[in-house]
């Protein structure tokens, strides 16, 4: 049995922001310094958010962000690779719900079950890729998100703000029929002769943010975990060449940078002050 909650579409704008909240007791306290993170992110052929993550080290799987979502949904085939047991009412508990950028969940509750949203997804292959589940409310509103569609990335910033627990999710039949949706929108997608799981080429992933300058473009932070933290590249550095080619800004840096296959090496000419020095990276998966 599947549980199906209103919600439009599979898509949404603007930032999260919560419900409610508590009005500072004092308000000429400082206020709480946010801690940011820079997630990647992919728009769907049509136009969903799509974005990685893992749940208690295992993955990473494919989730859309949908706020008309009560809560963070994964499939049952996910929830087995993850280790995750769905309890007598269908919810199960993440140890930690990792998602690509560096944001932690501990404790996530989630529902296990294939939403028929995703279900017809995958079926029409509308994603461009398998979609493992959707990141709902009790999720999202633990951050404030600002979107930017000329980067590939979004920014999570934690907020002082902790979501109730996901309500009115009990299991039942789907109204109107809606339970049939996804089977149907699976099946025309076999007969228009669409992969359900198109194959997915990720691209090149470093872990660098960069910004322009006047000549060359730099390194405005370098993401710890990531393939470039394991290198001796550090906030500050002016690139000036890439594979011996020189660039002169940031969206130079990238086409080289989505050529550059997983496991392959891309090495950067640097300018640190006086010294110039070349580091070469171990490319990693991207969206």
């Amino acid at each position: 049995m599947r549980t199906v909650w209103a919600f439009a579409a599979l898509f949404f704008v603007g930032a999260i922001l919560p419900l409610t909240a508590d009005e500072p007791k004092n308000k000429e306290e400082p206020k709480k310094e946010e801690k940011s993170y820079q997630v990647p992110y992919k728009l769907t052929t049509v136009k969903h958010i799509l974005i990685r993550a893992k749940i208690n080290g295992k993955g990473p799987f494919n989730f859309i962000l949908d706020t008309g979502a009560p809560a963070l949904f994964m499939t049952e085939a996910v929830a087995k690779k993850a280790g995750v047991t769905a309890d007598k009412t269908g919810w199960g508990m993440c140890d930690r719900f990792e998602i690509e950028g560096g944001v932690v969940v501990p404790k996530a509750k989630g529902r296990i079950e294939t939403p028929f949203q995703l279900e017809g997804m995958n079926g029409m292959g509308l994603a461009g890729v398998e979609l493992h589940g959707i990141i709902g409310y009790n999720i999202l509103a633990r951050y404030k998100i600002t979107f930017d569609f000329d980067s590939d990335k979004l920014t999570f910033a934690e907020l002082d703000f902790e979501p109730k627990g996901p309500m009115g999710l009990g299991k039942g039949g789907a109204p109107g029929g809606l339970d049939t949706m996804g089977s149907l929108m699976k099946m025309v997608g076999e007969l228009l002769g669409r992969k359900a799981n198109p194959d997915l080429v990720l691209r090149g992933f470093i872990g660098v943010e960069l910004m322009d300058g006047t000549e060359y473009p730099s390194v405005k932070s370098v993401l710890a975990s990531g393939p470039a933290g394991k290198t001796d590249l550090k906030a500050g550095d002016v690139i000036t060449k890439v594979q011996g080619r020189t660039v002169t800004d940031s969206d130079d840096v990238n086409r080289f940078l989505s050529k550059a296959k997983p496991g392959e090496s891309l090495k950067l000419t640097v300018q640190r002050g006086k010294e110039t020095k070349e580091i070469v990276i171990t490319v990693g998966e991207g969206l």
